[in-house]
């Protein structure tokens, strides 16, 4: 029976990625802009084996004993970033931001290249999808080394999750990225990321449980090519947060990203 509900558990993997595929985006306005009818996002959000919480339901010692040293979580409503949301609008991003150069870097796991381009550059000329046979070092991705003094004003407007690890400060990152596009496995310290426009698909694996894969590869063919292969005690922990959702990962745990659509994230680094 145990042997019955593996070989089940590792083909609907199998299945659920042979349904990724393109499609129309949603209407303009409704992401914030980031999101139009030529643009394509990736269908499948796959399984979600992480605990999904409302945020009120978790006090901050119920976080700190349960999950903060441990294991992933899920938080809904944990914060009300309607305004940064508002602010993060494509039109709005640009408009204001517009001539402010980014740092893009490779989206590799060791090693990174470094591109500053305006972010109307980047929005016009890079923030396209991508194709699962790219190379990670081919592959120019906005996801961090936001220079602080530029986009203070930006990113004061976000309210970070509440709870804090001892003795640690926050550090924001902000990023944008088009659909097929992440950072395969890597690990760091723990912190927080939350999706303001489009979709992230997350894999987690604990730090004494290194997955196999290539550091120059991309997450979209690490999920096409090695994810419905793997045996059942190799699967990851994984979930897809949408707007309004934010994902807490633990210290040193392995952990991989996918945009399924154009996203606008923000991450809370815990230092």
């Amino acid at each position: 029976m145990e042997h019955k509900a593996a070989a089940f558990s590792a083909c609907t993997r199998l299945l659920l990625t042979w349904f990724i595929g393109l499609k129309a985006a949603e209407p303009r306005a409704a992401g914030g802009g980031w999101s139009s009818d030529s643009d394509v996002r990736l269908q499948d959000g796959g399984l979600c084996n992480i605990d999904v919480l409302d945020g009120s339901s978790l006090s901050h010692q119920q976080f700190i004993q349960r999950y903060a040293f441990s294991r992933p979580v899920i938080l809904r409503g944990l914060t009300d970033n309607t305004r940064f949301r508002s602010s993060c609008s494509r039109s709005s991003l640009l408009e204001q931001y517009g001539d402010r150069r980014v740092r893009l870097s490779t989206a590799n796991t060791y090693s990174y290249r470094k591109v500053d381009v305006p972010l109307q550059e980047y929005v016009d000329v890079w923030l396209r999808p991508q194709s699962a046979d790219v190379l990670g070092s081919e592959t120019l991705y906005f996801f961090g080394d936001t220079n602080v003094t530029e986009w203070q004003r930006l990113l004061d407007q976000y309210e970070s999750p509440p709870y804090l690890l001892p003795h640690t400060s926050a550090a924001l990152s902000f990023g944008i990225a088009g659909p097929g596009s992440g950072v395969p496995f890597h690990w760091h310290g723990p912190g927080f990321s939350e999706v303001i426009y489009g979709r992230k698909r997350w894999f987690l694996y604990p730090p004494d449980k290194e997955p196999h894969f290539h550091p120059n590869r991309t997450t979209l063919s690490w999920v096409t090519e090695t994810y419905p292969h793997l045996p059942e005690d190799e699967a990851p922990l994984e979930c897809t947060i949408s707007p309004g959702e934010v994902l807490y990962f633990p210290d040193r745990w392995w952990h991989a990203t996918l945009n399924l659509d154009t996203s606008v994230f923000i991450s809370t680094f815990l230092g």
